[in-house]
């Protein structure tokens, strides 16, 4: 397991501060008073999140070319269908993955394809798990085509917590199944939203890794 470049510059800040904080506390409390070590144990233990959440563990990532990866770690929250407005203006069907603050937040490209757009949208921070998070929250769109020309969009979602959405894709770039999509940082959603006869291989509660788990199968159909 190694520490995600997304979260290096953090880590390092965070390292001092936690040194200075000690610091404090170690001047604060007389020697051997229990507020001295219960604050030593809290500054440990938020130092220890800190790298957990910013880990980017090494793992055997999926190659199935007719399958969708799931692009994130989490627990799957929505599988339904929609009227999808912000880019088909169609029905379609939606998978939502929540990514609690101990889930891996490196996000990942969940199939072979070619990114036809990206999109910003500036939004509000309510809880990710509503699902009007979706189209009210700050988030990033991206819609990807497939080599048959089935096209799908990967939706990154700001939550309650989370402030910062990194995305590394870019409109023309071909991206491969499993590479780095992005980073959400401090708890969010990914929405995957796929056409209307695509196979679910997910249901709600199901608990599914990035780069790992199969979430869907396109139909050959699909467009």
């Amino acid at each position: 397991m190694t520490i995600h470049r997304e979260g290096r510059k953090i880590v390092r800040h965070a390292a001092i501060l936690f040194v200075l904080l000690a610091l404090a506390v170690y001047f604060l409390f007389p020697a051997g008073h229990w507020g001295q070590y219960a604050s030593f144990l809290f500054i440990v233990l938020l130092y220890g999140w800190t790298l957990w959440f910013f880990r980017s563990p090494v793992r055997t990532l999926a190659s199935d070319p007719g399958a969708l990866i799931s692009p994130a770690d989490g627990h799957v929250v929505i599988v339904e269908p929609i009227d999808e407005k912000e880019v088909f203006g169609r029905p379609m069907q939606q998978v939502s993955i929540f990514m609690s603050p101990l889930d891996v937040h490196l996000n990942r490209c969940p199939a072979d394809a070619r990114v036809v757009s990206y999109n910003y949208f500036p939004g509000k921070h309510l809880v990710a798990l509503y699902p009007k998070s979706s189209r009210l929250n700050e988030h990033n769109t991206i819609v990807f085509e497939t080599g048959g020309g089935i096209r799908f969009v990967v939706r990154q979602i700001a939550g309650f917590i989370a402030r910062r959405i990194v995305c590394y894709c870019k409109e023309g770039k071909v991206v491969r199944q499993g590479e780095e999509l992005g980073f959400i940082k401090f708890g969010s959603r990914v929405d995957l939203m796929l056409p209307t006869d695509t196979e679910i291989l997910v249901r709600v509660g199901d608990r599914v890794r990035g780069g790992v788990t199969p979430v869907a199968r396109f139909a050959r159909s699909s467009k």
